[in-house]
């Protein structure tokens, strides 16, 4: 089995799971897939649990055991890295390893499937819940958590009450407490999907908050909790995930919100005390 099927297939069972083994696949998928090369006992410490705990995930998921589970995780790890494998494909030391233009015919074919993936009464709705909400909270991934970051960073000008989901689970906790059916989420979750985002996602919405996912198109756990789902293409230039697309779509949104908003006295204010501190 490919190492993204077994990632695949840890996220599918997840909310089936008892809580014990949820642990167990949580460690998995944070660290992938290096938690899986480790002992089982060392793998059973770090989730929390008891080994014949962690024993059962295995054999629920139909392995002969750790061992079996822990040989498919290798043979999958050997073709994880889509930049080792972009590298090691150049046929002389010093070789480019594919043509720039080329690159850069994907990128664009890339960044166009992206851009038409938020047609213009989607792009509407979710300009709509940006500029309405009481508060926005933004998270994501590894990687997409900077798309996150650049969608808070401008929208905080054009409104107030834009922040960023914290890291510690305690402050999240807190975050999660005060949310309600008026304040927004915006989680970016693209392969491999983030559990401490689907965490945080599925206890904001139990408090009644709503959501826009930005996501891929292979089936983020998120999306049946989504109020507005945007499904973006993820074909990529080379050995580098395309976190241009994610950047794109989220200016999109954010040209659309400033249009319903009206900001000019707001961001006029925030200039000038810029200036004066």
């Amino acid at each position: 089995m490919e190492s993204d099927a077994i990632v695949a297939r840890l996220s599918s069972v997840y909310a089936e799971l008892p809580p014990g083994e949820r642990a167990v696949v949580r460690v998995l998928l944070d660290d992938h897939p290096f938690a899986a090369l480790g002992s089982l006992r060392a793998l059973a410490e770090r989730a929390g649990v008891s080994p014949p705990t962690a024993s059962r995930l295995f054999d629920r998921l139909g392995y002969a055991g750790f061992a079996e589970f822990q040989a498919a995780v290798r043979d999958g790890a050997r073709d994880r890295s889509r930049l080792l494998e972009y590298v090691t494909g150049k046929s002389e030391p010093g070789e480019p390893s594919g043509g720039l233009g080329e690159a850069a015919e994907e990128l664009r074919a890339g960044l166009d499937g992206a851009l038409a993936a938020v047609p213009a009464p989607l792009c509407d709705r979710a300009a709509g819940l940006l500029a309405e909400a009481r508060t926005v909270w933004a998270l994501g991934g590894p990687l997409s958590e900077l798309a996150a970051d650049y969608l808070i960073r401008q929208l905080a000008g054009l409104r107030p009450g834009a922040h960023r989901v914290p890291e510690p689970p305690h402050a999240r906790a807190r975050t999660v407490l005060d949310l309600g059916a008026s304040d927004l989420v915006v989680a970016y979750d693209f392969r491999r999907y983030s559990p401490a985002t689907e965490r945080f996602v599925r206890a904001a919405r139990g408090r009644g908050a709503r959501l826009i996912l930005i996501t891929d198109t292979w089936g983020s756990p998120l999306a049946a909790e989504a109020e507005l789902l945007i499904a973006l293409p993820r074909e990529a230039a080379g050995p580098i995930a395309p976190l241009t697309h994610e950047i794109a779509v989220t200016e999109l949104l954010l040209v659309a919100t400033a249009a319903r908003l009206a900001p000019a006295e707001r961001l006029a204010e925030l200039d000038a005390l810029t200036r004066s501190l």
